[in-house]
Parts: structure tokens; sequence; C-alpha cells
């Protein structure tokens, strides 16, 4: 049976007759393919490309969600039959998941995109950190005991510098309020996983990331309750992927490592607050 996703915390929701990924219980994510302009195309090739593509590490293909193809589901808004992109259900395994999405780059339009397009990308750009600070975030839910703060989208998007440095630090820590923990800061932000992402985006010049985020999620329930710490980083959302022709891919380089310098002056923080205590 076909649900709507729980815990999705950004894009297009299968909401209110809206048309929107849905999930089974065989821990699958349908996304489906838009048929007003390029973006499900184009994701589609992306996951094709990068399945075959011999060239990509074994280690960083972790980093991205299971591609099983393509099906012919009844849409979510009623409209009938359409194809819908079929992958890993990334929050599938983990009990009340606390999620941060983020739109990695400093520029989230792509050279190819329609004028139109551009300019509604360079206003949000401007209006948001995304120039500032090389990425933003898109949405975002913290677990704290038995409920998740969620904020509205349009109050994440007006976030300040010092906002996300808030998230970031109420993100890792096991409660909720102005003066922060750090209870998980060093089981989140201490692992390998952003060297390694950083490492292989100044390589690769097989793809340009445009708009592509970087979702963040851990089991904030289960570090309470004493279980193994279970902490995932996963790239989603291909729409707008280009060829790299060769070049780095410096505007997701850029972006993924000023988010990367955040994280870890919060995990700097924890171990100086840790120090004091």
């Amino acid at each position: 049976m076909l649900k709507v996703p729980e815990h999705q915390v950004a894009g297009r929701q299968a909401i209110d007759g809206k048309l929107g990924p849905l999930i089974d219980n065989s821990s699958h994510f349908y996304k489906p393919l838009q048929d007003d302009d390029e973006r499900g195309t184009g994701e589609l090739t992306f996951y094709h490309s990068f399945s075959s593509n011999t060239r990509i590490p074994h280690h960083i293909r972790r980093f991205f969600p299971v591609f099983y193809g393509t099906q012919l589901l009844k849409a979510s808004d009623g409209s009938g039959l359409r194809p819908h992109l079929v992958l890993q259900d990334i929050t599938s395994d983990h009990l009340n998941p606390s999620i941060l999405d983020i739109k990695i780059g400093s520029r989230t339009w792509y050279l190819e995109a329609s004028n139109d397009y551009i300019q509604n990308c360079f206003h949000r750009d401007k209006t948001t950190t995304t120039v500032s600070l090389g990425f933003r975030l898109c949405g975002l839910q913290i677990y704290n005991e038995s409920s998740f703060w969620k904020p509205e989208r349009k109050l994440v998007r007006s976030f300040t510098a010092d906002n996300v440095r808030s998230v970031l630090r109420m993100f890792v820590s096991s409660n909720v309020g102005p003066e922060p923990d750090f209870c998980f800061a060093d089981s989140v932000y201490g692992g390998c996983d952003g060297i390694l992402l950083k490492t292989w985006f100044e390589d690769q010049t097989m793809y340009h990331f445009c708009s592509c985020l970087v979702l963040l999620l851990f089991d904030k329930e289960s570090f309470l309750k004493g279980k193994t710490p279970f902490a995932e980083v996963k790239l989603i959302d291909f729409a707008h992927v280009v060829d790299g022709n060769s070049v780095i891919d410096h505007n997701f380089l850029g972006g993924l490592c000023s988010f990367i310098k955040f994280v870890s002056q919060v995990l700097a923080d924890s171990k100086g607050s840790t120090m004091e205590d």
C-alpha cells in the first residue's frame, strides 16, 4: 500500500490533492516524473548515467539513493497513471529521525535554464543564505522526546547565518532550546563522510550538481536509549545535474566546504563546552 512519506521535510508533497512522492512498506520511495518541464527526464537520465558509470568509486555510491528503475503508478493528484522513479526510501531504517535538508552551492541555477527560471533562482539565492554561505536549509525536523520540531518552510527560508548555526547546534543536542548540550555532535558531525565527499568533489569532473541537496539524518531516540549510533549522509534531487565537461564542480564543492566548516565549528564548540564542564 502506498502512502505519503511521514518524514519528508522539503520538496513537493503528496497532500491536499497535489502531485508528490509516495512510499511503501518495502523501503521504496516513488518520485513522480514531472511532465511540465525537463526535471523528471533530467533526473532519470542522471540515475541511468550514474548507475552505469564505472568511474564512480564504490565508497561514493553509498552517498546516493539506490535506483531501482521506473514504474507506472497512480499519481497522488488523481491524474491517473504516471511514471515514477523507484528509489531507496532513506528514512525507512530510522526511528523518529532528525533530518536536515541542505541545498548546496552559492548558485542554484544552471546555464542551460530558461531566463525566467534563472531569475527566480537568482532572487531566491539572494534572499536566503545561498549566496552568503554557499548553502541554505530547505527543511528540517528535530526529534525532541515524543514530538518533532518542524518549522514551516517559509520560516526556514528566512533563516540567517546565525539561525543556521543555532539549528546545527540544536540538531545534535538532546534538548531543543537556547542552551544546546551538543550531546550527539561527535557521533553526527565527527565522522569522515563530509571529508570523503569533499575529496571526491575536488577531483570529479563528470557531473555538475546544480540545486542538489544533502540530506543529513540520525536517530536521536536511539542515541538516548543507548543503541548504536546510526547517522547518514545522502545526496538527493538530481533534476538539474548537467555534464561536467571535464571541469570541477566548483559551485557544489565551495558550498560543501562551507557547510563542513559550519559543522566543524559546532563540533569544536561541543568539545570546548565539554572541557568547560
